[in-house]
């Protein structure tokens, strides 16, 4: 017996839309009223999406293909999520990302404090690859710094969101780094390469802004504050710092300007960290082997007492990585790409986009409707990893179809999606980093320059094409047929 042919009906695009009404209707009330989990947000969506299919003629098979085939393309760089937390616990227990913090710490100079407080949070969230987690370490001490210096706490709070949101997206461990470039299809290190045209044209803005800023107050010398020298005693109390306890940042940016494979550069990288732990921290193979699957553990120091006397700071800024802590950002992939397989079997997003664009002819058109659409998902999800998933799944194919590398794509992601949502007040990192610096979100936005000098260097480039990447023109002459 022959199965029955279901004839495909093409969707309207009130059909199409439903599935995005959905999902702003479920995030809204579910996510963001109730405070429920994103995920079963996310696959309530996908679910309605695939009901919409199922009656216009396609069969599960179809939707579960489609599904698969977004995850097969996306599995590369889901391993580089998972090598991630790897190489974060390998980093902490070898004493790398210690290292780093207690130099950056023991010289920071107060009549700088202001850029120096930029550079020093933008140093922490590249090394361990968190804008949260180094707000919520180093930013909280430098604020505390801030109060007993007398300086002004929303310009403290902007240049440590400033730094923490650079480093988070200049780094490879970085996991909305990772998703842009997964949702876009560009190569990692391409993708972080490309944002230097917008993000690093914002550093420098920061740089001078934060200089100036500190010169204009006249801060004079002070005394290096208490809370730095807990934090750097308690650190040398645990680890001991060298030379070859550095090796391993070294490793991955060789690895990076010489374009190497990202996997195996991380876990070379990760191995050495791993032997820094054994041969120079003291810590045994099996603390190592728990500390890159699970994260690292203060309870695995020998000196106790020590630990004892830890600032919290402390505690929050090495209590991290392991492979295991990855799994969150990975579920949510999942049922992202669930959402996304749903809605394209049917053409749902084809037909969305085909009407988003309409009148867009230019590069410049392209880019801001782009953002516009991001800046939108991203206010009304708020959540920052759906609002470069999302876009990039929206966008990727009209991008090719312009002719250009998809690295525009993940770059216009990030410069109107993560790095804005700590400055929209009603959002999860808008609340966070207002409750851990202690300053309300609307009274640091203006001294966050790099959150928003990114879209203004974006939508620049876009109008004169000067850091405008192109496809091959063999490859563009195929999108375009």
């Amino acid at each position: 017996m022959t199965a029955t042919v279901r004839e495909k009906k093409e969707l309207t695009f009130f059909w199409a839309f439903v599935p995005v009404i959905a999902m702003i209707l479920f995030l809204g009330v579910g996510y963001i009223s109730l405070g429920l989990r994103a995920e079963p947000m996310i696959l309530l969506s996908a679910a309605v999406a695939s009901v919409i299919a199922y009656f216009h003629g396609y069969s599960w098979n179809d939707i579960l293909h489609a599904i698969v085939d977004k995850l097969s393309k996306a599995m590369p760089a889901l391993l580089i999520l998972i090598t991630v937390g790897f190489l974060i616990g390998a980093w902490m227990i070898g004493g790398t990302i210690p290292m780093m913090v207690y130099y950056g710490l023991l010289y920071i100079d107060p009549s700088y404090f202001y850029v120096s407080t930029f550079l020093l949070t933008a140093l922490t969230a590249t090394c361990t690859g968190t804008s949260w987690g180094s707000a919520g370490t180093i930013g909280v001490a430098l604020m505390g710094v801030a109060v007993g210096m007398g300086l002004s706490l929303p310009i403290a709070a902007g240049a440590v969101l400033s730094g923490a949101y650079f480093g988070d997206k200049c780094s490879p461990l970085s996991d909305s780094t990772n998703l842009a470039s997964i949702a876009a299809g560009s190569k990692l290190y391409a993708h972080i390469a490309h944002l230097m045209w917008t993000s690093g044209s914002a550093f420098i803005v920061c740089c001078i802004a934060y200089t100036f800023i500190g010169l204009s107050q006249d801060i004079g010398h002070i005394d290096t504050p208490e809370r730095i020298v807990q934090i750097t005693s308690a650190l040398e109390s645990v680890y001991d710092f060298n030379l070859l306890v550095i090796l391993p940042p070294v490793l991955v940016l060789a690895g990076s300007l010489l374009r190497q494979p990202t996997i195996p550069v991380l876990f070379l990288a990760s191995v050495v960290a791993m032997l820094c732990g054994w041969g120079f921290q003291g810590f045994s193979l099996s603390q190592i082997c728990e500390t890159v699957i699970g994260g690292f553990k203060l309870s695995m120091i020998t000196n106790q007492e020590a630990v004892a006397l830890f600032p919290a700071d402390v505690s929050r800024l090495l209590e991290r990585g392991g492979m295991v802590a990855m799994m969150n950002t990975l579920v949510i992939c999942f049922c992202a790409f669930a959402l996304a397989g749903s809605m394209s079997v049917a053409r749902s997003l084809d037909i969305i986009i085909s009407v988003f664009l309409r009148g867009v002819k230019t590069v410049f058109q392209l880019i801001l409707t782009t953002m516009i659409s991001t800046i939108l998902i991203c206010g009304i999800t708020s959540n920052g990893q759906l609002s470069v998933l999302l876009p990039g799944e929206m966008f990727k194919d009209t991008y090719k179809k312009f002719g250009l590398a998809p690295t525009n794509l993940s770059r216009t992601a990030e410069d109107a999606g993560t790095v804005v949502e700590p400055i929209l007040p009603w959002t999860a990192a808008g609340v966070y980093m207002a409750t851990m610096l202690g300053v309300p979100t609307l009274e640091y936005l203006p001294y966050a320059f790099l959150n928003y000098t990114g879209m203004i260097f974006a939508l620049i480039w876009a109008a004169t094409g000067i850091g405008i990447a192109h496809l091959p023109k063999a490859a563009a002459a195929e999108e375009a047929k």
